[in-house]
């Protein structure tokens, strides 16, 4: 047993590492861990900089300039998204004012020009030396040898007072793409497009878009439009003289034009040719020999640069007229010879009214306007602009919605006089009856039977009809006046929804411009965007117009040809109209007093409705004699049938005149009288409603002697 050894313990297994390892085992001796790292920090700090020194605001230098870089770029990127945005360089390509529009009616006629002058571009590598050295030597001496912007230009503006602080980039970046304020926001916008131009054009690019856009007075813009205009021969044929007066033109045009201040324009001309001798473009010798040039402005056929007509339809024009150079010229829808109709039509309005007419095609071409008396004292357009209440016209579509309801001309209506409620309006002439026919009422225009007619159908009806005929003026929905026309609307729209019910299809859109030719997806796309009455509907309202001007208020518009139409006359007076069509012309005459006073009992089925067939009848080539009203069965109102829209007899006026040497006749008040002798007796032969009557003639009140001194 002593003899036994026992087996020796196996030596513990180490704990798990800790995730670390002591550092003093590196210098593999027993110093002090505390010693050691002060030691290391004391020799890191004798081989590298404080680290303090290498932080911006807490961040290392690399990581602000990183940032910084990429927003130097991020701004760059920026700045060319918006320079493309708001100055882009096809704009630089197009005139900085509306080119000159010449506007023509159908048959050629020239009717208005309107616009500035503008010429083709202009290529330096055409031009002479001594034009360009003009140009460069009074605005910008430096021009091919800067980047945009000028210091040394600017400083000897500053210290001469001239040779101009812009170069000729930061001009074409102003009167391109700026507005002429005068801001420091401005000159710096001005500069930074200066730069974008100089990035992307070359230099000779900018220079041909400068001098094709610069301004040179007398409404002309441009090198070659300037040229012809002061010289008569184009930018590659000028001599120096010319061309250091154009370049003078540059700084004031307005002051320096040498049509109106030819001695300004001499004395700016020195001064540029002084600067061409200063930059060595010429000798001496060439500068004292050069003297002021001779003007050849020739004369230009004068046209009126606005009529009622060419005022209407040049913003049209101009969305039609193709950008760029040059004048254009457009082709109107304005027929010369019905304008000329028109114009003697409208001259029988008396005192200081004014008178309007709008004549359109039913398709909406616009081929005749008169907007008042005389354009050269008044250029508002009263066919326009002027909104006024359309009267009993407006009952067009009152009795449309109603016959689009269900109802007939043959209808009855309650046409007595309205005795309760707030709102009491009266017929034309005190004249009333039990009931009236649709077609009735709207030939005599009743007004009582156009009230009911609107509580009947609906006032949202009414102004749904309205509205489909393409009226956009406002229309108070549940106002009973409504139905006889107190809302305001021009004479245009009211004309153009006549025509929507000449073509029987509508809206119709007034225009000045023939529409192109369209294919059959267009034609189907805007045949779809048109309505039409029904069959029934368009007959029935037809034959009440063509009653109202056969029997009804509008009997001095009728013609010898089937004409439809409606009278309109506005509360006391103020406007009276006539609208109507025949053949294929639709027609809108209205008279009134700008001031809106009272026009003295005129009324739609007077001075309107002989204007409207006045034009009528020479527009479409008959002299329109009053045809007799064709004989139809109608029911007895029970009151004398009486026009409610015309002059009551006592309105007419008295005309006077002889037959023969002992005979007479006189016309007036009620009926027709005829003076004359028999057997030495005089009698009178009357003939009013009461019938024919022979009476003594009244023996004539001697006259006294005229006073002395008289005529």
């Amino acid at each position: 047993m002593a003899f036994f050894r026992s087996r020796p313990k196996p030596a513990p297994e180490p704990a798990p590492h800790a995730g670390y390892f002591a550092l003093h085992e590196a210098y593999g001796d027993d110093t002090p861990v505390s010693d050691k790292f002060d030691d290391w920090d004391r020799r890191l700090g004798t081989t590298q900089p404080d680290t303090a020194h290498r932080l911006w605001f807490g961040r290392r230098r690399s990581w602000w300039i990183v940032r910084a870089i990429a927003a130097l770029i991020a701004l760059f990127i920026v700045i060319v998204a918006w320079l493309a945005v708001t100055a882009p360089l096809s704009k630089s390509l197009q005139p900085i004012a509306p080119p000159e529009l010449t506007l023509l009616a159908s048959d050629g006629t020239p009717i208005a020009r309107n616009g500035a002058v503008i010429g083709k571009p202009v290529e330096v590598a055409q031009l002479p030396d001594h034009v360009v050295e003009a140009f460069m030597a009074i605005e910008d001496r430096r021009f091919y040898s800067h980047w945009g912007i000028d210091p040394r230009g600017m400083a000897r503006a500053a210290w001469t007072g001239y040779g101009g602080g812009s170069t000729i980039t930061q001009q074409l970046a102003k009167f391109t793409f700026l507005t002429p304020e005068q801001t420091l926001t401005r000159k710096a916008r001005e500069m930074l497009i200066a730069f974008w131009l100089e990035a992307w054009l070359t230099k000779d690019e900018i220079l041909e878009r400068y001098l094709s856009n610069a301004y040179f007075g007398d409404n002309v813009y441009g090198l070659r439009a300037a040229s012809l205009h002061y010289f008569y021969r184009q930018p590659e044929r000028l001599k120096p003289d010319q061309a250091a007066m154009l370049a003078g033109l540059v700084q004031a045009p307005s002051r320096y034009a040498p049509t109106k201040h030819y001695e300004r324009a001499a004395r700016r001309m020195k001064l540029v040719v002084g600067s061409m001798e200063d930059a060595g473009y010429i000798t001496a010798a060439e500068a004292r020999a050069m003297r002021p040039p001779r003007l050849d402005v020739r004369p230009n056929k004068a046209l009126p640069t606005g009529t009622y007509f060419a005022d209407w339809a040049l913003p049209q024009g101009r969305q039609l007229a193709e950008a760029g150079y040059g004048g254009q010229t457009l082709t109107t829808t304005l027929d010369s010879r019905l304008q000329a109709i028109a114009r003697r039509a409208t001259q029988r309005v008396p005192g200081k009214a004014q008178v309007a007419l709008v004549a359109m095609r039913p398709n909406g071409e616009v081929v005749a306007m008169i907007g008042g008396k005389d354009y050269a004292r008044s250029p508002f357009n009263r066919a326009t602009q002027a909104r006024r209440q359309p009267g009993s016209t407006f009952k067009l579509f009152v009795w449309l919605a109603a016959l689009r309801s269900g109802m007939s001309p043959d209808d009855m209506i309650d046409n007595r006089e309205i005795t309760t409620g707030s709102y009491r309006p009266k017929n034309a002439g005190g004249n009333y009856s039990a009931s009236i026919t649709l077609e009735d009422a709207f030939a005599r225009s009743s007004n009582v039977a156009a009230v009911r007619l609107l509580k009947t159908v609906g006032s949202e009806n009414v102004i749904a009809t309205a509205r489909d005929l393409g009226v956009q003026a406002p229309l108070a929905q549940g106002d009973p006046s409504l139905a006889l026309g107190t809302s305001t609307m021009t004479l245009l729209e009211l004309t153009s929804a006549y025509a929507g019910v000449a073509a029987n299809q509508f809206p119709v859109r007034p225009h000045a411009f023939a529409t192109p030719k369209q294919g059959w997806l267009a034609k189907a796309w805007e045949w779809s965007r048109h309505e039409s009455l029904s069959g029934r509907t368009h007959r029935d309202i037809e034959q009440m117009m063509r009653a109202a001007v056969s029997r009804g208020t509008g009997r001095a518009a009728a013609l010898s040809v089937p004409a439809f139409g409606k009278t309109g006359t506005s509360q006391d007076y103020r406007d009276a109209l006539f609208v109507g069509y025949a053949g294929d012309l639709v027609v809108g005459v209205w008279v009134g007093n700008d001031d809106n006073t009272p026009l003295n009992g005129v009324t739609g089925g007077s001075i309107p409705a002989r204007i409207w067939r006045d034009f009528m009848a020479q527009a479409l080539g008959k002299s329109a004699p009053r045809p007799a009203p064709a004989p139809g069965a109608s029911e007895d109102p029970g009151t004398p049938v009486e026009p409610m829209d015309v002059p009551g007899p006592d309105a007419i006026p008295t005309a006077e005149f002889p037959i023969d040497d002992r005979s007479r006749v006189r016309i007036g008040g009620e009926g027709v009288t005829v003076t004359t002798d028999i057997e030495g007796l005089p009698v009178d032969v009357r003939l009013d409603r009461d019938g024919l009557r022979v009476q003594p003639a009244p023996t004539p009140t001697p006259s006294a002697p005229p006073a002395p001194g008289g005529p």
